[in-house]
């Protein structure tokens, strides 16, 4: 599955002054309505709002190959989340990986991600279901 990236930089300071924030113990996450939803819908082929994501892995965190180890596990957590639970369009999610990341499995991250995104409303479930509509 292909991720809409956030690109611009104006973004990510607004999600980081405005979003709604929670920390979990590997990652950080943002959350902040996209108000751009609409234009974004119209140029996806199936007509669905999307959600943007962005990944922050800072120097501090480790080398290149750590942190690029870090944005595959948070990216992997994210898809797994999506795809188990039925997850509300039309926002931008921002995740700050921290430094207890680099030792986590994208099991352990997905598990933090379900529980910051129930909280914040992102998931209207807390059971899992199918995508296609039916339950596990």
């Amino acid at each position: 599955m292909k991720f809409h990236s956030v690109g611009e930089n104006h973004l990510y300071v607004k999600a980081y002054k405005n979003g709604i924030k929670t920390v979990c113990r590997d990652v950080v996450v943002y959350i902040m309505k996209d108000k751009h939803a609409s234009l974004l819908m119209k140029a996806h082929p199936k007509k669905e709002k999307v959600n943007r994501i962005g990944i922050t892995v800072t120097k501090k965190i480790g080398g290149a190959v750590v942190r690029t180890r870090a944005r595959r596990v948070i990216r992997e957590a994210y898809r797994l989340t999506e795809k188990e639970y039925d997850v509300k369009k039309g926002y931008i999610i921002i995740f700050v990986a921290r430094n207890s990341v680099t030792n986590a499995k994208s099991s352990d991250v997905k598990e933090q991600l379900t529980n910051a995104l129930t909280s914040r409303g992102l998931i209207a479930r807390s059971t899992p279901e199918k995508r296609d509509g039916q339950q596990q």
